[in-house]
């Protein structure tokens, strides 16, 4: 995945916002990478220019040798649907079906059938066998995004775009999830982009990218939380 020079504005002329400005990254296949930096540094903006869930004012994303900026609304809405997979903090499972439906449901809304040895591979990984026929109401926090991780995989993503998924659990629980997310990364060669505010998690990632007022302001490779923490007490001199 590349993006090149990608910068997005919000609003008129008289009263534009850049929210990012001038961003060139490429994030190779099977990386697991975090994104960081202040409140407003533009974080949000380029998680979801990465996965084409906006469209950059400039500038252009590439998923493998697709260029999602020159695509139309419905051929991004397949690439969403085929070629990624999110995973959110608040889980989003669906409360009225069951383990196995929430995982299953992408290939469902893409009419397509699952494959029960890569579902049988894909809930093994992690952790659900034997709570399949559960509903998320009878699951802990972290066997919620569990299954939320199991329904990213399914469709055999390209690219896994995460937004503070560990967010809403307690840190050991997290941790075990990052560790997850982690073997996925190795085992499957996916490429997982990670927006986060915790220099702990974002130790998880063999990569950390840091965003300050919507520019690239420097990485780190398999990074410290306390390295990471320094460097983001550095940023507000950006």
């Amino acid at each position: 995945m590349r993006l090149a020079s990608v910068s997005k504005v919000y609003g008129d002329p008289a009263n534009a916002v850049t929210a990012l400005h001038d961003v060139s990254v490429q994030l190779d296949r099977g990386s697991f990478t975090a994104v960081m930096g202040p409140s407003g540094s533009g974080k949000s903006t380029f998680l979801h220019c990465a996965a084409g869930l906006d469209r950059p004012t400039s500038g252009a994303v590439t998923l493998g040798d697709t260029d999602l900026s020159g695509l139309g609304e419905k051929a991004l809405t397949k690439i969403r649907r085929e070629r990624v997979g999110f995973i959110f903090q608040s889980y989003n499972l669906l409360p009225s079906l069951t383990v196995e439906q929430n995982i299953t449901l992408p290939l469902r809304l893409a009419g397509r059938p699952a494959d029960h040895a890569w579902l049988s591979r894909v809930v093994a990984d992690v952790g659900l066998s034997d709570r399949l026929a559960y509903r998320p109401s009878q699951l802990s926090g972290g066997q919620q995004q569990r299954v939320a991780i199991a329904r990213a995989l399914i469709t055999r993503p390209d690219a896994i775009f995460a937004d503070e998924p560990t967010g809403a659990l307690d840190s050991r629980t997290g941790q075990q999830v990052l560790r997850l997310l982690r073997e996925i990364v190795h085992a499957g060669g996916q490429t997982v982009l990670m927006v986060t505010h915790d220099p702990v998690v974002a130790s998880f990632a063999q990569r950390v990218l840091f965003l300050a007022d919507g520019r690239l302001a420097g990485a780190l490779d398999e990074p410290s939380p306390e390295t990471i923490a320094e460097r983001m007490t550095h940023l507000g001199e950006w």
